[in-house]
């Protein structure tokens, strides 16, 4: 007799099957959590009801509005303004290889510099407001952006460059119907990247210079010993980077669509 599958077939059945596959570490990890924490009395590593007490008293009411809604403003700005910067800059020096050979030395210093370190130079220029966090974070997201753009650009199909010239395309027919769809692979995986750095260069921003947000509340529970807080905000964060990652994969899915019903039948 033939086994049956353990999940249904089918598009719910893959679903449940990615899901259960996903879940079941975490939920083995939080019970694992949950048992060894309660024998410790460390005061460093609160067990883990008092964190989710925490959690829910703090993130669930308190302070949504004034710390967790300017960190995801703050975080969409640097992160828009690093995505239209990065593919604009992108595109001219994917096009344009006398460009990106005069500008390569410059990129590769700049790119060296780590966004977290500009914190103290921004702060001097721009203070400890919004535009500050904005600007940093957008210099430490723009760097994957820009290059997969580069790299996506610069790797087209000679034949379709050569089919869009044939066509006497316009130079923006050129780009937004050829050029653009060809690196969109590139360039979703670039913003991908992007966001998982964003989220890190926003916290440390908030830590240093900021009265507002969640990293700036973090810092604050660990100078007064709210240790348990600490943890919630912590764990705040771990959420808010695996929601933000399940939004942008449901998006690329819907963008790249082409692309991999491209790929199958190539496969096919």
């Amino acid at each position: 007799m033939a086994l049956r599958p353990p999940f249904p077939r089918g598009r719910v059945g893959r679903r449940l099957q990615t899901v259960t596959l996903e879940l079941w570490l975490p939920i083995a990890l939080l019970v694992a959590w949950w048992w060894r924490s309660e024998a410790d009395k460390s005061l460093f590593f609160p067990p883990l009801p008092q964190i989710l007490s925490a959690f829910r008293r703090n993130w669930l009411f308190r302070d949504v509005p004034t710390e967790l809604v300017p960190t995801l403003e703050r975080l969409a700005m640097g992160l828009a303004l690093a995505v239209v910067a990065g593919i604009a800059l992108g595109l001219a020096l994917g096009l344009l290889r006398p460009l990106y050979e005069s500008l390569t030395p410059i990129l590769e210093f700049c790119r060296a510099v780590p966004g977290v370190a500009l914190l103290p130079l921004a702060i001097l220029l721009l203070g400890i407001g919004t535009s500050m966090k904005v600007i940093v974070i957008a210099y430490g997201a723009v760097w994957p952006v820009l290059l997969n753009t580069v790299d996506g650009v610069r790797g087209m199909d000679p034949l379709v460059r050569d089919v869009a010239r044939s066509y006497q395309l316009t130079p923006w027919q050129r780009i937004w119907h050829v050029v653009l769809p060809a690196a969109s692979p590139q360039i979703v995986a670039g913003i991908r990247t992007a966001l998982s750095i964003a989220i890190t260069v926003i916290v440390f921003s908030e830590m240093i210079g900021s009265t507002s947000g969640v990293g700036y509340t973090i810092l604050q529970d660990e100078q007064t010993f709210a240790v348990a807080n600490m943890w919630s905000g912590i764990i705040l964060l771990g959420i808010l980077g695996y929601a933000l990652s399940l939004i942008f994969r449901g998006v690329e899915a819907r963008t790249l669509r082409w692309h991999r019903g491209m790929r199958a039948a190539r496969r096919g």
